[in-house]
């Protein structure tokens, strides 16, 4: 927000990155040395199919909020002993998204999310070691307002093996 008209506010009604979806899968001492491939079982939020995430009934769409003009902010003006005080806050009809759905999607009730079960496989890279992060990108929460998809981050856990034990890069 500003001050007497100083300071300026940020559009929060922009493209905005889908949230990153975290996995911990258990491998074998020897996937993790030679490499595989693993299929991996995800639920998470997907784009609506019946309204490709606009949230509003196929058909029809959202319109721009008449109170913040699309912004998704709203400014009120106070007067001071000082001088004029602007504040800026989160539109409360829009909830800042500068847009309002009069008629909502039944499938996903307006959100434009659904939760989805789907099945990806992901290759896991020979050597890699316990505790290990793979990113697999565009695989995460969708984006909001057309922004990217997050990405898919999968921890690995080696399972201990018999005879032998891996210490850094050497394994005895």
């Amino acid at each position: 927000g500003g001050f007497g008209g100083f300071g300026g506010g940020s559009r929060r009604n922009g493209p905005k990155r889908g949230g990153d979806v975290r996995q911990v899968i258990d491998i074998t001492f020897e996937e993790a040395a030679f490499g595989c491939k693993k299929n991996i079982t995800l639920t998470k939020m997907d784009l609506c199919p019946e309204c490709q995430g606009t949230g509003a009934k196929p058909g029809t769409s959202p319109v721009t909020c008449s109170k913040c003009r699309g912004t998704g902010q709203v400014q009120t003006q106070v007067r001071t002993p000082f001088g004029y005080m602007t504040n800026v806050g989160t539109c409360p009809d829009c909830k800042g998204t500068g847009q309002i759905v009069k008629d909502p999607c039944k499938n996903c009730r307006g959100t434009g999310k659904v939760r989805k079960t789907s099945t990806i496989e992901v290759t896991i890279p020979q050597g890699i070691d316990n505790g290990q992060t793979i990113q697999v990108s565009g695989m995460g929460e969708p984006g909001e307002k057309g922004g990217p998809s997050g990405d898919l981050l999968v921890t690995i856990r080696v399972k201990p093996h018999k005879i032998f034990v891996r210490k850094d890069f050497d394994v005895y």
